[in-house]
């Protein structure tokens, strides 16, 4: 019983024809450029994403441990006293 990958993914057969057909498309001397930009494109885009994963976990971590903060006290305007008014 032969075992279907999921839906969708190409199998062996078709990498075959995918790759055979970028050769005929692009060329042999130009394969190793576009591999090595896939490359780093693959690269920047992962570095790209943990940057933005780390940034969301600190933004994350920071509101999560700081208390509220407290409510700020007010004070009453209080009216002159005879003893205030007195001394002025």
């Amino acid at each position: 019983m032969m075992v279907q990958p999921a839906f969708g993914m190409p199998g062996g057969l078709e990498w075959v024809l995918v790759f055979l057909a970028v050769l005929l498309l692009f060329g042999a001397k130009r394969l190793p450029e576009i591999a090595r930009s896939l490359g780093k494109a693959s690269k920047e885009f992962k570095k790209a994403r943990r940057e933005f994963s780390d940034v969301a976990n600190d933004v994350v971590d920071d509101t999560t441990s700081e208390p509220p903060p407290k409510p700020a006290k007010t004070v009453a305007a209080t009216e002159p006293t005879d003893a205030d008014t007195k001394n002025a």
